[in-house]
């Protein structure tokens, strides 16, 4: 049992029959009435973020969570298949346990998170950045470059990622893989 002075960003607590990563937290004392902390939830099963005020001092379940490495290997038609970098033991999961599924490339390494009690997978969570050649976007115009739009690219692995005009087929970017945006051009 943990209560909200033990609060901290990352923390994975058990909330309405569900688990859920704090992503925010803030302690308030008003002038009248009692003090409370108002957070915000993100839940790990679903992704679905919500707000809720727990009073100062309530007691919540904190779950122990694990964050093993993983390779993603390949995908067939049961679904995608990970390798345990030190044990070498094979997981197949479906798409909905991975959060930007079109942002996998085959050896890359990721971080299968997995509730400690259960064993049940809960998650896939892919590094914060990664690498993708552009393998076909429309070609800018010269002089296009006065405002910051976007045009469409399709990446090497079939996803698209909106990226700045300049930018053309065959070159390689980086990508953020928290909401599938352009970071930056990557040079050789």
């Amino acid at each position: 049992m943990a209560s909200t002075s033990d609060f901290r960003n990352g923390m994975v607590i058990e909330y309405n029959n569900d688990l859920y990563t704090i992503v925010q937290f803030q302690h308030v004392k008003p002038g009248k009435g009692g003090a409370f902390v108002r957070t915000k939830l993100k839940s790990v099963t679903s992704g679905k973020v919500i707000d809720n005020t727990f009073n100062a001092g309530a007691r919540v379940n904190e779950a122990r969570v694990e964050r093993r490495p993983y390779q993603y290997l390949y995908k067939d038609e049961m679904g995608y298949v990970f390798m345990h970098t030190r044990t070498f033991e094979q997981i197949t999961l479906n798409e909905s346990m991975i959060e930007n599924f079109d942002l996998l490339k085959e050896g890359q390494e990721v971080e299968v998170v997995v509730h400690a009690d259960t064993e049940n997978i809960l998650s896939v969570e892919l590094p914060q950045f990664v690498v993708m050649e552009i393998t076909y976007t429309e070609p800018g115009m010269k002089g296009d470059t006065a405002t910051n739009t976007l045009k469409p690219a399709t990446i090497e692995t079939g996803g698209t990622v909106m990226v700045p005009l300049f930018i053309s087929t065959g070159e390689k970017i980086k990508v953020d893989t928290r909401d599938k945006s352009y970071v930056e051009r990557v040079k050789e």
